[in-house]
């Protein structure tokens, strides 16, 4: 059973191949939706495996560790791999109905697989390396995404979107050839037994420095977030949609592993230095995001802000607020990304993604409005969505840690997410349509239009119905991250440092 540890990467990797050979739309349709529902059906069983056995490691080729390239699947991993899976399977489904003809179905599986295959690797790998590598895969088939259409402004914000994801990678090629100068290993549990007696791990900062500075600009934190609301508009809304929800917690995880597993030492810095960056990260964003009247640039800008709330958890750094930020996570992944599944069908029902020139939503359709209201009051942390625990577990850990700074800041910005979501409400749903609207446009969806949303927010409402569940396994991702003794032994088996 442990072979499973590697279905979430051979499975993309498999559909991949056979698409290239096949390269058959209509199969394509069929092919995406299934191989994506099998990946939750893989995830949800690594869960389960996770739960009786609390972690598990899949060596590579034979090659023991340290030598060898390791997969390991621990609490954090498992919780991703399912809510990146359900979003996959979710996005699968709405692309047959809103990706335009201009788009061919099986090259755009080809790449979406190729983003699953990156992602999904990055959460299971144990080796520093080859998590350079599943970045490189990741950066490559999200830019052939974010430029499929060829229009001009697709062109410029992949190019933009691009470029600054280079820089973060070659920072974070620096940071592995500095990392395995210092320590003769990438393996992270090696790198955490090494440096958990290690009187010099102080001289581990300037490594430090560079990994922090690539995941910055992958997860999209102050000053580090420009690329983001200037490439995630251009492409079609199914593109968005699953970058919205995934990339940028890519870069989030890989904070939260690396800051708990083997950048530990200078506690007082880094976690100083977390708080600083959450703080502004929050505020920039939510900002940004009440200035703008453009759907899809004020949902971007939000995905920044709620980056905040997950850093802070991690500066923070108790095992509540660690908890929280793993929550948070979580959260956020299901309900921005059904966010931007709801603005793309207000632009199929008004051709317009500007709210000035759409309104009367709620009248014409009030199921489209409800189907709104539960990811933007989850956004917003409206109780009993999932939203509100995750932001109550967050403010209560800062309080209890004497972050008063910082949490008044995440209440603060709470309140710009609020207001956010009610202009998205007021001027699309509420308001009366424009005499300059696309009034030739009706509302008229079926249940496979409908069901994606349906889908994400039926998930949003469960995990904040059964939030003591959910906090529950958050919290045993917690221990493990914060005590990582299980980990590093279930990869290593008695390795000396």
């Amino acid at each position: 059973m442990i072979t499973l540890v590697a279905l979430p990467i051979l499975i993309p990797f498999v559909l991949i191949i056979g698409m290239l050979v096949c390269r058959s739309d209509k199969l394509a349709r069929w092919l995406g939706p299934v191989a994506s529902g099998l990946l939750v059906l893989i995830s949800l069983a690594l869960f389960l495996l996770v739960q009786k056995h609390g972690v598990l490691a899949l060596q590579m080729g034979g090659w023991e560790a340290p030598f060898g390239i390791t997969l390991v699947v621990d609490y954090l991993s498992a919780l991703m791999l399912i809510v990146a899976a359900i979003i996959l399977f979710a996005i699968s489904v709405y692309a047959l109905n809103f990706l335009p003809d201009s788009i061919k179905i099986n090259r755009f599986f080809i790449f979406f697989f190729g983003l699953a295959m990156g992602m999904n690797g990055a959460f299971v790998t144990g080796d520093v390396f080859n998590l350079f590598v599943w970045f490189e895969v990741m950066l490559m088939s999200s830019f052939v995404l974010i430029t499929m259409g060829r229009s001009k402004e697709q062109l410029e914000g992949g190019i933009k979107y691009l470029a600054l994801n280079l820089v973060g990678s070659l920072l974070f090629l620096a940071g592995v050839g500095l990392l395995y100068g210092k320590t003769g290993t990438l393996n992270m549990a090696h790198l955490a037994q090494i440096l958990k007696n290690d009187d010099q791990a102080i001289l581990m900062n300037t490594s430090a420095v560079l990994f922090f500075v690539a995941f910055g600009i992958k997860a999209a934190v102050f000053p580090l977030y420009f690329w983001l609301p200037a490439s995630y508009h251009t492409p079609n809304i199914t593109i968005s949609s699953l970058f919205a929800g995934l990339l940028t917690k890519v870069g989030v995880y890989t904070f939260i592993r690396f800051f708990t597993l083997f950048f530990v030492h200078d506690p007082q810095f880094w976690h100083q230095m977390l708080l600083v960056i959450a703080g502004f990260t929050m505020v920039a964003g939510g900002l940004a995001a009440a200035a703008h009247y453009e759907t899809r640039r004020i949902l971007s800008y939000h995905i920044i802000s709620q980056i905040g709330y997950m850093i802070m958890g991690l500066g923070i750094f108790t095992p509540l607020a660690i908890a929280g930020a793993v929550f948070f996570t979580l959260h956020n992944m299901i309900a921005k990304t059904n966010t931007f599944l709801v603005s793309g069908m207000i632009n199929k029902a008004r051709g317009t993604f500007e709210l000035k020139e759409i309104g009367g939503l709620f009248k014409e359709s009030p199921f489209l409005a409800i189907l709104f209201v539960i990811p933007a009051f989850a956004l917003a942390g409206v109780p009993p969505i999932s939203g509100f625990f995750a932001k109550f577990i967050l403010i209560k850990a800062g309080i209890e840690n004497g972050n008063y700074v910082i949490t008044a800041v995440a209440i603060l910005t709470g309140m710009l997410t609020l207001y956010s979501m009610i202009k998205i409400w007021n001027e699309a749903f509420l308001k009366k349509q424009p005499g300059n609207g696309n009034q030739s446009k009706s509302i008229s969806f079926g249940f496979a239009e409908y069901f994606p949303s349906v889908l994400l927010g039926a998930v949003s409402i469960l995990m904040g119905i059964f939030a003591m569940y959910v906090f529950g396994y958050t919290m045993e991702a917690a221990n493990q991250l914060i005590n990582p003794d299980l980990y590093i032994e279930t990869v290593l088996k008695g390795v000396n440092p």
